[in-house]
C-alpha cells in the first residue's frame, strides 16, 4: 500500500536509536507491540529465529532454561529489539569476545520495497524467494523446541532473488580491490552499507550481512536467524581507579591482552553524577575508592571461576607495573557485579540528568580508534571541546576504542549549533588521521550519513548509492539516511527548531529546580532524551501502563514528548488542556517508578 501510494516506510523498534534513524515523514511502522516472537530455537545448533519487534532482555529471558544467550549485550537491552539492532549493526560492552551484529546474524526473511519477500543467508544456501510459509510453533520455555518450518518458494519472486543476488556478488567481485582499501581496520565499524561483506572469500558471502547496519534502508526484516553463544558459568570484576583520564586511556591496549571479555571507561564527571543518585549512591560508595578521575571496569568470564580470579591477579600485577599499584578493587560477587554494571549500564541517563539548559550531545559519541591511539585522541578531542567552550562526557567501550563522549551544548542557540558542526569537522578529521571510524557502533542516521564522503571517498559513497538504488529504486525505505543525507546541522530537523517557543502559563506546582518558561515546567518536560528506559518489560516499575498496553502514548516518554509539543504550540492551540491531552496522560498511575528510575 505504502508503494502504491508513494508514502515512504521507516522502520521502528524501540526508538533508542542515538542518531535520528528512526525520525522521519514515512509511514512508521512500529514492530514492537505485535512482532515480538521468539519463533523458534535449535540448541543443538546454537541458533533462534525471531520476530524483529522481540527486546533483547526478553529474548534472554526465554532463552536462559537452553543455557544459551544472545550475547550483544547492548545497554538498552531492556527495551532494544532485535530488529533495531540488526538495522544499526550494534555492537555492546562484550564485543571483544562475541563479535557484533554482523557477526551473529545468520539470515534475514525481508520484505523488498516491491513488496517481494526475500531470505537473505550465505549465497547458494540460504537466499531464495519465500512465499506463504508453513506456520511454525511458538518457542515454549520447556517441551518440544521445532525449527522453524521450510519456506515454499513464492510463484514469480525467484528471479528477483537470483537477480538481487548476482547484482551484488557482481559488485563486490568488480570492487573488492577498492574496498579492501576503503575502510579502516578497527572491529568498530558501521558506518555505511557493509560492502565488504560482499567481497569473495574463505567463507561464503552471506547478504543477510549486508541488511546489518543499513537502517531499514534496503529492506524490512521479517523474521531474523541469529547466532546463540553459551551462558558464561562464572565472571570476576575488576575496577581500576586512575588519577588522570590520560593515564586511563592508555591502559586499554595492555589489559585487552589479558582476555576479559570488557573493558569499560566511566569518567569522572558520570562518577559525580552518579553519587548523586539516590538509586546508586550505596553502589559507588561501596566500590569506588576516593575521587578518581576516571575508572575502568575489566570484566572475566572463563568458566572456572578460579582462573577469573587469577586474571584479576594478574590484571592487578599490570596495573602496578604500569605506575598504578593498589588501583583493583575486585568484585567476586555475582550481586556486586551487576550493581555495578547497572550504573555502566545507565550512563547515558546519568549523563542527562543534568538539569541545565545545555545537556550532553550525541553527534561525535560514537568514534573509533586504534587502542595505541586512544590516549592521544581524547587528550586532542577535549583540547577541541575546551576551545569551543565546552566539555565533554566520556564513558563506554575502552575495550575497542569507542568512547562515547558528549560534549555539552545547548541545541536551542545558533551559536552552539555552530560549535556542534565544527566539533564534528575537527574530530572526524582526527578520526581519519589515526585510520579509525567515525561510526562505531551507534550508525549513521541524521547525525553521520552526510560524512560517509569524507571518511570513505566520493568512489565509496557511489557504491553505497548503487546498493541503494538496486535495492530501493525510488528511495521509499526510510529515505535521507545513509545516502543523499542531509547536513546534521539542518535545524529544521531538530527537536528544537529555531521558531521554537515556550509561552509562559501559571503552573500549580512549584518547577523552580528546572530552567526554562513556565516557571521552569519547560525544562523539567525537556529532560526527557527519548533513551526509552521507561520501555523496560522486565523488571523495576517503570512503566507500568506501557507494558499493559504497548502503547507509545502510555510510556513516560510518550507523555513527556506530547507536553513538550503541547507547550510548544506544535499540537495547535490549547493542546496542553485538550481531550487528547487527558487521554494521553490519564493511564499515569502516579506510581512516581520514573521518578527513582529515569
Amino acid at each position: 500500500v505504502a508503494r502504491e501510494e508513494g508514502v515512504p516506510l521507516l522502520p521502528r523498534g524501540g526508538g533508542t536509536s542515538q542518531s535520528g534513524q528512526t525520525v522521519g515523514r514515512a509511514l512508521v511502522v512500529d514492530f514492537s507491540k505485535y512482532l515480538r516472537r521468539l519463533v523458534s530455537v535449535d540448541p543443538s545448533a546454537r541458533s533462534c529465529i525471531v520476530e524483529p519487534g522481540i527486546v533483547l532482555d526478553e529474548l534472554n529471558r526465554q532463552l536462559r532454561p537452553t543455557g544459551l544467550w544472545f550475547p550483544v549485550d547492548v545497554s538498552t537491552a531492556s527495551r532494544a529489539t532485535i530488529g533495531g539492532m540488526t538495522g544499526n549493526n550494534s555492537c555492546g560492552t562484550r564485543s571483544i569476545r562475541y563479535g557484533i551484529m554482523r557477526d551473529n546474524v545468520v539470515s534475514i526473511a525481508a520484505i523488498l520495497a516491491d513488496g517481494s519477500e526475500v531470505q537473505f543467508g550465505e549465497v547458494g544456501r540460504n537466499l531464495l524467494a519465500l512465499g506463504p510459509t508453513r506456520s511454525a510453533s511458538a518457542w515454549p520455555p520447556t517441551g518440544a523446541r521445532p525449527k522453524v518450518a521450510a519456506a515454499e518458494p513464492w510463484p514469480g519472486n525467484g528471479d528477483t532473488a537470483l537477480s538481487l543476488q548476482g547484482d551484488m556478488l557482481a559488485l563486490g567481485r568488480r570492487e573488492a580491490e577498492h574496498i579492501a582499501q576503503a575502510f579502516p581496520e578497527v572491529s568498530r565499524r558501521v558506518g555505511g552499507y557493509l560492502i565488504d561483506a560482499l567481497v569473495p572469500g574463505p567463507k561464503p558471502v552471506n547478504l543477510a550481512t549486508l541488511l546489518c547496519g543499513s537502517e531499514g534502508t534496503l529492506a524490512v526484516s521479517r523474521r531474523i536467524e541469529l547466532k546463540l553463544s553459551a551462558l558464561p558459568k562464572n565472571k570476576a570484576l575488576g575496577i581500576c581507579h586512575f588519577s588522570s583520564f590520560r593515564k586511563a586511556m592508555q591502559a586499554p591496549q595492555h589489559i585487552v591482552k589479558l582476555g576479559p571479555v570488557a573493558v569499560e571507561v566511566v569518567d569522572r564527571t558520570l562518577i559525580e553524577l552518579a553519587r548523586d543518585i539516590a538509586m546508586f549512591r550505596p553502589v559507588m560508595e561501596t566500590y569506588v575508592r576516593g575521587r578518581p578521575d576516571a575508572l575502568l571496569l575489566v570484566e572475566f568470564a572463563e568458566d572456572e571461576q578460579a582462573e577469573n580470579l587469577r586474571r584479576l591477579e594478574r590484571l592487578e600485577e599490570l596495573l602496578a607495573d604500569l605506575g598504578h599499584p593498589g588501583s583493583v578493587v575486585k568484585v567476586a560477587d555475582a550481586a556486586g557485579q551487576k550493581a555495578v554494571w547497572d550504573v555502566r549500564a545507565s550512563g547515558l541517563n546519568i549523563m542527562m540528568s543534568m538539569k541545565s539548559e545545555g545537556k550532553p550531545v550525541s553527534f561525535i559519541e560514537d568514534c573509533a580508534v586504534p587502542l595505541q591511539h586512544l590516549a592521544d585522541y581524547t587528550e586532542r578531542l577535549s583540547a577541541v571541546f575546551e576551545k569551543h567552550g565546552t566539555r565533554g562526557t566520556w564513558y563506554a567501550h575502552a575495550s575497542v576504542g569507542c568512547l562515547h563522549v558528549r560534549p555539552v551544548l545547548n541545541l536551542k542557540l545558533e551559536q552552539d549549533v555552530r560549535a556542534m558542526r565544527a566539533i564534528a569537522e575537527e574530530a572526524f578529521a582526527m578520526v581519519r588521521q589515526y585510520k579509525g571510524s567515525h561510526s562505531g557502533e551507534h550508525g549513521d542516521g541524521l547525525v553521520r550519513s552526510e560524512f560517509h564522503a569524507k571518511m570513505y571517498g566520493p568512489r565509496t559513497v557511489r557504491l553505497f548509492e548503487e546498493v541503494k538504488d538496486r535495492f530501493d529504486r525510488d528511495a521509499l525505505m526510510n529515505p535521507g539516511k545513509i545516502v543523499r543525507a542531509t547536513r546534521m546541522d539542518d535545524r529544521t530537523l531538530f527537536r528544537y527548531e529555531p521558531s521554537y517557543h515556550v509561552a509562559e502559563m501559571e503552573m500549580a506546582l512549584d518547577w523552580s529546580a528546572y530552567s526554562g518558561a513556565a516557571g521552569g515546567f519547560q525544562g523539567a518536560v525537556e529532560m526527557c532524551n527519548n533513551n526509552g528506559e521507561c520501555r523496560k518489560h522486565v523488571s523495576d516499575v517503570m512503566c507500568p501502563s506501557f507494558r499493559v498496553t504497548g502503547n507509545e502514548r502510555d510510556v513516560t516518554r510518550g507523555r513527556a514528548n506530547a507536553l513538550r509539543l503541547a507547550i510548544s504550540g506544535q499540537l495547535g492551540p490549547d493542546a496542553f488542556a485538550s481531550d487528547a491531552m487527558l487521554e494521553t496522560m490519564k493511564l499515569c498511575v502516579s506510581c512516581k517508578g520514573c521518578r527513582r528510575e529515569c
